[in-house]
């Protein structure tokens, strides 16, 4: 199953136990890509994202590539808030999360990644 949300704000956690209460960064995407299947598991892209909040450091550097992640998102198509939650967990992102700079200078970011589960609808 593919699953396409178009320009949704994420707010990424470090999967900790106990669960973290704040994100460490809030980014706006352009786009989110999310394919579920059952011989690959659940990967996916998010295009064109820029922090809102927080710094990207943890996901950009050696250390937080390794680190799992937990990643949430209210679907906005969805009218009910209780049924709008997403969620993924278990992301880890590869290592070639790309910078792009525009001729404005502002940067913004390209990444794929892998999770373990899922809440996508």
């Amino acid at each position: 199953m593919n699953f396409v949300w178009g320009k949704p704000v994420l707010s990424f956690y470090k999967e900790r136990i106990p669960k973290e209460k704040e994100p460490f960064v809030v980014v706006k995407a352009l786009k989110l890509e999310v394919t579920k299947s059952e011989k690959e598991g659940i990967f996916g892209r998010i295009n064109s994202f820029f922090p809102l909040m927080g710094n990207l450091e943890n996901i950009l550097s050696i250390e937080g590539k390794q680190d799992l992640h937990v990643i949430c998102w209210f679907d906005d198509t969805v009218e009910d808030l209780n049924e709008s939650f997403r969620r993924l967990t278990g992301v880890t992102f590869s290592s070639n999360v790309n910078c792009i700079i525009d001729e404005r200078g502002k940067k913004t970011y390209q990444a794929k990644f892998k999770a373990s589960h899922g809440k996508l609808k």
